[in-house]
C-alpha cells in the first residue's frame, strides 16, 4: 500500500487503550519504510513494563527490523513505568515524575536521524499525564500532527466522534485516521457501516487527512 506522509514528527493516539494503536503504528511505520521514508517509532511513555517497552517490541516485529541502535539507547522508550495504568497514576506509584524534557530531547534526536518519527501515546486522548495535562494537551502544545486510530468494534463510532470533537475544538491537525480491522470477525455489518460513516465525517471535517485501513497481518 502506498502511504505517504510528509517528513516530520507525528503523534499516534486512538479511541482507547484497546484500539490497536501499537499494531497500527507498527503497520504505518512499515508502509512508510517500504515507500522509501526512513521511519522510526517512539513510545513516549510506556506503562506496565520494566526495562523495555513491549509496544516497541511489537512495532519492530511488524516492521521486520529488529531492535535499532536508538532502541538500545532508549531514545525510543525514554520513560518507562512499572504499573499498567495511566502515566499519571503509574508515575505516582513509581514515585517518579515524568521527565518531559527527556522525552522531547529524545524525540528531537530521533527526528534528526530519520525522515519520520511516529510518537505513540498511552491510551486515548484524554488520558492524564499529570494533574493538569492530558495527552491531548501534550499533542496541542507539541504541534505534532495527529494520526488517530479507531476500529469497527461496537461502540467505536461514539468514541471516535467524541474524540473528533475534542480534536477540532483544540485546532489539532489530523494527518491520518487509521481504521483497524483487527480482530477478525464473521459479521462485518457494524464494522462496514462505521467505516463509511467515519469516512463521510472526515470529508466534511478533515478533508485533507488520509484514511488508512489497517489489515489483519498474517
Amino acid at each position: 500500500m502506498k502511504t505517504i506522509l510528509k517528513n516530520g514528527i507525528y503523534f499516534t493516539s486512538g479511541i482507547d487503550t484497546d484500539a490497536g494503536k501499537s499494531y497500527a503504528t507498527g503497520y504505518l511505520a512499515k508502509c512508510l519504510n517500504d515507500n522509501g521514508k526512513r521511519t522510526i517509532t517512539q513510545k513516549f511513555i510506556q506503562t506496565g513494563n520494566t526495562g523495555h517497552s513491549e509496544d516497541i517490541d511489537l512495532h519492530r516485529k511488524i516492521m521486520g527490523t529488529g531492535y535499532t541502535p536508538e532502541d538500545r539507547d532508549f531514545l525510543t522508550m525514554p520513560e518507562i513505568f512499572s504499573y499498567p495504568a495511566s502515566p499519571l497514576l503509574a508515575s505516582r506509584i513509581d514515585k517518579r515524575k515524568i521527565d518531559f524534557d527527556k522525552i522531547n530531547a529524545a524525540t528531537r534526536r530521533l527526528s534528526s536521524l530519520y525522515d519520520i518519527v511516529l510518537v505513540e501515546g498511552a491510551g486515548g486522548l484524554m488520558v492524564p499525564l499529570t494533574e493538569t495535562m492530558l495527552t491531548i494537551d501534550f499533542i496541542k502544545e507539541s504541534g505534532y500532527p495527529l494520526v488517530f486510530v479507531t476500529s469497527g468494534k461496537l461502540g467505536s463510532v461514539n468514541h471516535t466522534l467524541l474524540s473528533f470533537e475534542a480534536i477540532e475544538r483544540r485546532g489539532i491537525e489530523v494527518a491520518a485516521v487509521m481504521y483497524n480491522l483487527f480482530p477478525e470477525i464473521e459479521d462485518t455489518t457494524i464494522r462496514d457501516d462505521t467505516r463509511e460513516y467515519i469516512k463521510q465525517y472526515m470529508r466534511l471535517h478533515f478533508p485533507d487527512a488520509l484514511f488508512i485501513e489497517v489489515p489483519i497481518l498474517r
